[in-house]
């Protein structure tokens, strides 16, 4: 996800990821004298916390919900879309309405690749495990009960 994120920044040089944003907008007045480096380690650490939190409220839906296929781009796309239309507005942030289509369009990705990643999309099944067979009294094998 850190590599999607790379090329969108490179993509939207003057564009600001939404937690710069609200850090250059609405952050105590502290947290924007930092200097850059401490800064940028707030945004991320904002971002990660944000992520986590979508990944946990994912992982309470029911099991048929997180099972479905796309369930997991669904629910990225949708996080992105409730900061996006809900969160930002909220908040009063402003750089929502300045963005190009193209940013859209890579910051949608991102977040359909997060989606996959908390939905273990992209994570190998692990391998099944036969059941213990028993051997009964008619010398047949059959699972342990």
């Amino acid at each position: 996800m850190t590599g999607l994120r790379t090329v969108t920044a490179a993509v939207g040089r003057q564009e600001q990821s939404p937690p710069e944003a609200i850090v250059e907008e609405k952050a105590p007045g502290i947290v924007r004298r930092l200097p850059e480096r401490s800064r940028n380690a707030v945004i991320e650490v904002a971002h990660w916390t944000y992520g986590t939190g979508g990944g946990l409220v994912f992982g309470l839906l029911p099991a048929g919900v997180r099972r479905h296929p796309a369930a997991g781009p669904v629910y990225g796309l949708a996080i992105w879309l409730a900061f996006e239309l809900g969160i930002a507005p909220a908040l009063g942030v402003r750089h929502a309405r300045r963005r190009r289509v193209l940013w859209r369009v890579l910051v949608a990705l991102d977040h359909v690749l997060y989606g996959l990643v908390v939905a273990g999309r992209l994570a190998p099944e692990p391998p099944s495990v036969p059941p213990a067979l028993t051997t009964g009294s008619d010398g047949r094998r059959r699972p342990v009960d």
